[in-house]
């Protein structure tokens, strides 16, 4: 894994993670070339925030950036780090385009750990992809069935209940492989990961966001909450492989910048979130904002009276007139009377 670029006190840093990228030799999925999360790169999502993180993602921050507290390291000044990386097997679950959720078969594609600027910056010198290949400990079925309560020692991950955990270091051009126990004779399914993904090309003050999750319990209940619940939405039911997709509305006067975004599922307490920059918004809604003040403005007169009461008072006076006409006009139409 090559060396990252340093920018001291720059925001943000590196993303460190372990998935899958199209056309790894000519960089056409790096950020910096127009590549798309879901398209041209998928990985495992996790959240961003080292406290909240289960080590699928790492943030690796610059010295002295102002989110460095929030990172799992800092780099050093020659651009090495080192990390953990949790890889759950040769199949993982990530998120496409679309924002529906998306098998990856490591045994068919290559996978590999990958480095992208952090919290939305594209630099094309902190992007980077070091491959890690799977192989297959057993290439037919043992002989003998072991003791089902026994363990195996370090395996490839091919079993769905595999853990564990991959170190790269800038530099070394090294990753290691996963490690991890399974119950022999027996091939479960990938456990799935609860994540969100955020649509950051719509995190933008006064729109509209949309966003998707994964890992929740069928059927449960689920609520979205921005910050420290400036804004939320919910609850969600969640379907039948645990998803859910939403979309939140942005206050206009939501500062710019990094923001969490926080998924909680009420039945079975799974709570995942994802730090996201957001970004301006324009001038449109703050004129829609100011319009009911206009038409209030213009339905009151300038002495301060409501424009509905002078309109009575015409109607009123109209009315008055046209009864007195009518009267009038029977007066002027009775005969004249002859004197006997």
């Amino acid at each position: 894994m090559p060396a990252s670029r340093v920018v001291e006190g720059g925001f943000g840093g590196v993303y460190v993670m372990f998935g899958w990228v199209r056309d790894a030799r000519g960089g056409g999925w790096r950020p910096s070339n127009g590549g798309l999360t879901g398209q041209d790169y998928q990985y495992i999502p996790d959240a961003e925030d080292a406290a909240d993180n289960k080590g699928y993602l790492s943030f690796v921050a610059f010295p002295g950036s102002s989110t460095a507290s929030e990172a799992s390291a800092v780099l050093a000044a020659d651009g090495s780090f080192t990390v953990d990386i949790t890889i759950p097997g040769p199949v993982f679950q990530s998120v496409d385009r679309s924002g529906a959720v998306a098998q990856v078969d490591c045994r068919r594609v290559q996978c590999g750990v990958i480095t992208i600027g952090a919290h939305g910056v594209k630099n094309p010198a902190n992007e980077s992809f070091t491959p890690v290949d799977f192989g297959d400990v057993y290439d037919q079925a043992p002989t003998a069935d072991p003791d089902p309560g026994a363990t195996g020692g370090s395996t490839d991950g091919t079993g769905g209940t595999d853990t564990g955990t991959g170190a790269g270091t800038a530099g070394s051009g090294t990753a290691a492989g996963a490690t991890g126990t399974r119950q022999a004779g027996r091939r479960p399914a990938a456990a799935r990961v609860a994540a969100v993904l955020v649509d950051r090309a719509t995190a933008v003050q006064g729109r509209a966001m949309a966003f998707s999750g994964q890992g929740f319990r069928p059927g449960e209940q689920v609520v979205a909450v921005l910050d420290d619940g400036i804004a939320a939405i919910g609850p969600m039911q969640a379907g039948a492989s645990g998803e859910v997709a939403g979309v939140l509305q942005l206050p206009v006067d939501l500062g710019v910048g990094t923001h969490e975004l926080r998924l909680s599922g009420a039945a079975s307490g799974t709570e995942v979130a994802q730090r996201f920059p957001v970004g301006a918004g324009g001038t449109a809604g703050t004129a829609a904002a100011t319009e009911p003040v206009a038409t209030e403005a213009a339905s009151t007169r300038d002495d301060g009276q409501p424009a509905g009461w002078v309109f009575l008072g015409v109607a009123g006076a109209v009315l008055l007139l046209a009864v007195g006409g009518l009267v009038l006009g029977r007066v002027r139409r009775r005969p004249a009377q002859v004197p006997a």
